[in-house]
């Protein structure tokens, strides 16, 4: 078949089930090395000469397939898998820049990829500096000339935030930087940024790609192969590699994808109402929502407004953390993209590592939250958030 639709690439995709004895489902190949007929087929495996799996830390069947489904999903060349979404920002990072180099980055990102920007900063000199990326002047402000990478989340994360991607790629071009999107926050259901020009594009795969709340990964998609063959000796010598079950696992949440992902997003329309209409409420970000400032630059590279939403209350750090502990049903806990709705403080949890000072700039508030909405009914969702803010507002002693 040609030009099979996303839905269905989903499921089948990379994989032949005749190549594996007929099995409907990927094999998983749970084997840390491979055995050689003769010494001689080894040394030719080992040169390169082969094909042939040779250790699981630099190649395995299940993981494989995995990678080229991926791949085909995002549109690019190749993919590689890692053992968390961190392992795969770190590989790329570290396979396309050198001592002394600089980074440019979106005004907001996940406070662990703030981490390995300030200790690379701190042990091998590469700097990194923030953009808000609104216009192309604004974002040729801060590029240098050792700036090698433009390093963008859209959303960001956890403000929502919706960066232009054709816009940030023009300029980027004009200067030969490498242009690398988290993906994370959309999947490749809602979002393909290989597609509208940039070079890179990984995912936090603990997050949508995998669904259930029960592996950790990573998965990194080039555009071209030469890119792979660039970060594949990185991921080989710092060891971040995927398991084959945790790929296995991925397959698996990766078929459900599409349905998932339209549940989450009509989901997240009917909590972004509610939260729109209360009085306790005072701004919601959501990319979806027809008010917001990036409502057409969401709806020029996203499909859908996407399953996460970020909002302020009207409150102090304490009772707004009150609101948390008062739901009932919805989860206190970092993370996203699960079948669960989860909710969580980012200034003081995901984004605890970056200092206060940053954190405003990034708009990160102590009156902030941040919600990954789940598969559950809306109503349900609806309710809990209902009766939490209700029992908030009457603890609120009013002088």
């Amino acid at each position: 078949m040609k030009n099979k639709q996303m839905d269905t690439m989903l499921i089948h995709e990379g994989y032949q089930s005749r190549e594996y004895q007929g099995s409907l489902t990927p094999p998983l190949f749970q084997t840390s090395t491979y055995t050689f007929p003769t010494a001689q087929h080894g040394e030719k495996s080992f040169s390169g000469e082969t094909n042939d799996y040779i250790y699981s830390r630099l190649g395995n069947p299940t993981v494989h397939i995995l990678e080229e489904r991926m791949a085909a999903l995002e549109e690019g060349e190749a993919a590689l898998a890692f053992g968390s979404g961190m392992a795969a920002v770190s590989t790329t990072l570290f396979s396309l820049i050198n001592a002394g180099d600089h980074i440019v980055c979106s005004k907001g990102i996940y406070g662990c990829t703030f981490g390995l920007l300030e200790m690379m900063e701190r042990k091998f000199g590469v700097q990194h500096d923030f953009s808000d990326m609104a216009t192309e002047e604004e974002l040729m402000d801060v590029i240098k000339d050792n700036t090698k990478v433009i390093f963008i989340e859209t959303p960001i994360n956890p403000t929502m935030k919706v960066i232009d991607i054709e816009k940030v790629v023009a300029v980027a071009k004009k200067k030969q930087i490498t242009v690398v999107v988290d993906n994370t926050f959309c999947s490749p259901y809602l979002q393909k940024p290989l597609t509208l020009g940039c070079d890179i594009v990984l995912h936090s795969a603990t997050k949508y790609i995998g669904g259930h709340g029960d592996v950790i990964a990573g998965i990194v998609v080039c555009k071209t192969k030469e890119l792979a063959e660039q970060m594949t000796p990185v991921r080989k010598d710092t060891g971040g590699i995927m398991s084959p079950f945790d790929a296995w696992l991925l397959l698996r949440g990766l078929k459900t994808l599409a349905v998932r992902m339209d549940r989450h997003c009509d989901n997240a329309v009917k909590v972004v109402e509610f939260l729109q209409s209360h009085p306790k409420i005072c701004d919601v970000f959501y990319p979806g929502d027809p008010n917001n400032p990036d409502y057409y630059i969401s709806t020029k590279q996203m499909r859908k407004g996407g399953g996460v939403i970020a909002f302020t209350v009207d409150g102090t750090k304490d009772e707004t953390q009150e609101i948390l502990n008062n739901l009932k049903m919805i989860k206190i806990a970092v993370s996203l993209g699960d079948t669960e709705t989860l909710i969580q403080h980012p200034a003081t949890m995901t984004h605890a590592v970056v200092p206060r000072e940053l954190q405003q700039i990034m708009g990160i508030t102590d009156n902030l939250l941040r919600i990954s909405v789940g598969l559950e009914a809306w109503e349900d969702i609806v309710e809990d958030i209902e009766q939490a803010l209700t029992k908030a507002n009457s603890k609120r002693v009013v002088y």
